[in-house]
């Protein structure tokens, strides 16, 4: 039998922040990870960059080792005052080498849905693995799967979902731009700051701009969109939501928030299909495009919301909007509510001032010793939706790792 101090399911954004911090406190920690990569979103699904939220944001150290290392390696910039501008290729890279520094051991290519034989006693689960043949005994069981394997697994309760839940994204890459020419095209026709961003760093051009086929606002880019839907170029679907950004370390490419999914029975290959149309789209009626050309899609969907877990408090958006205080706070952010819709007009992006999240909201009810980390948390779906981004889940994980340790010690 091999024995942990803490086992974390799952090697995204938060399950990578857990464990490295785990492991640097000193803590025999054991990741587990589906893919064949750590990183989760954004290196398996190129959601880039991590969104800042707010000036106060606590529990930020491995965020900031990552920063620091990725640009040490060519993979991070700092662009309109935000440090998380990365190098999704890189990325995966450093975050392994991040954590075999703070001897964590790692599995990786392993079927969460191959553990099995779960006990819990004496503040301890005993895991059987199919595949590894041996039992693991941990102190502490951290979900960060996302879609929270393990809690179902163990047949913890969850939260009602009484909304739609947002669609999907299959985002991509293309490089080959000439990012000068589309920058300076940009600012020509749109004067809104707040959507458009053009600015040199060492030399090299980067840029962020968005479009949404939502009525309610003003987008410079919506007759190119208009145009294209008239000339069959696009079908109205891929107009639903665009947004663009740069990559650290790759000069000429950029980074597509898009396509948001509607189709829900094949969901990759109308992802697929919209980016094909996507692409000949810019080539044709964005300057800059002429030689551009795909270079990597998404190996997997970027999912916004799943289900939440039932945890010892369930924050609500009252408490989000409020700014509630609590005595032991995992994240301090001030991100919107962030809510996709499939609708025309129907999603939701409310500016809040700054919020804090208890560690409670990571313990599972009825377990002492069970938490989760990301996505999956609990609270209501509004609150959900301001709390989903990178930088919340990383602040989520090392919370709970620096909670495991506190109580170790106790």
């Amino acid at each position: 039998m091999k024995k942990y101090d803490v086992v974390i399911f799952g090697g995204g954004t938060a399950g990578c922040a857990c464990a490295w911090n785990c492991g640097k406190l000193g803590l025999k920690t054991l990741l587990i990870e589906k893919e064949s990569y750590l990183g989760g979103t954004i290196t398996g699904s190129l959601v880039i960059p991590v969104m800042k939220s707010g000036e106060n944001q606590i529990n930020t150290d491995f965020y900031n080792e990552l920063v620091k290392k990725m640009n040490y390696a060519g993979g991070q910039v700092t662009y309109q005052n935000n440090s998380g501008w990365f190098n999704p290729f890189i990325l995966k890279n450093v975050l392994f080498k991040l954590l075999l520094e703070q001897h964590v051991d790692i599995n990786l290519n392993q079927d969460l849905s191959v553990y099995n034989e779960t006990i819990h006693t004496n503040n301890n689960w005993v895991i059987k693995s199919n595949i590894l043949s041996v039992y693991i005994e941990s102190k502490y069981v951290v979900d960060a799967t996302g879609d929270l394997y393990f809690c179902k697994k163990n047949n913890c309760e969850f939260l009602e979902q009484k909304q739609e839940l947002p669609p999907p994204s299959l985002r991509f890459i293309m490089d080959g731009i000439d990012l000068e020419k589309f920058g300076n095209w940009l600012q020509k026709i749109d004067s809104n700051r707040d959507v458009t961003t053009v600015e040199k760093i060492y030399g090299c051009t980067h840029l962020s701009t968005a479009y949404t086929w939502d009525t309610d606002k003003h987008w410079a880019l919506a007759p190119y969109f208009e145009a294209a839907i008239n000339n069959n170029d696009l079908k109205p679907t891929d107009c639903n939501y665009f947004q663009v950004f740069t990559v650290a370390g790759l000069d000429g490419a950029l980074a597509f928030n898009c396509p948001r999914i509607l189709d829900k029975e094949n969901p990759l290959k109308a992802g697929k299909e919209s980016i094909y149309r996507l692409a000949k789209f810019c080539k044709k009626y964005f300057p800059g495009f002429e030689n551009s050309k795909i270079l990597k899609i998404a190996e997997k969907l970027g999912i916004r919301a799943s289900c939440r877990i039932k945890g010892k408090y369930i924050y609500t958006i009252e408490d989000l909007r409020s700014g509630k205080k609590f005595k032991n706070p995992a994240v301090i952010s001030n991100y919107p509510v962030d809510i996709h819709s499939s609708k025309k007009n129907n999603s939701t992006l409310e500016i809040t001032g700054e919020y804090q999240l208890p560690i409670e909201s990571l313990m599972v009810d009825n377990y002492d010793n069970l938490f989760v980390a990301g996505r999956g948390l609990s609270s209501d779906e509004f609150a959900q939706g301001a709390l989903r981004v990178q930088a919340s889940c990383f602040s989520m994980g090392e919370a709970v790792a620096k909670y495991i340790k506190s109580s170790i010690h106790d």
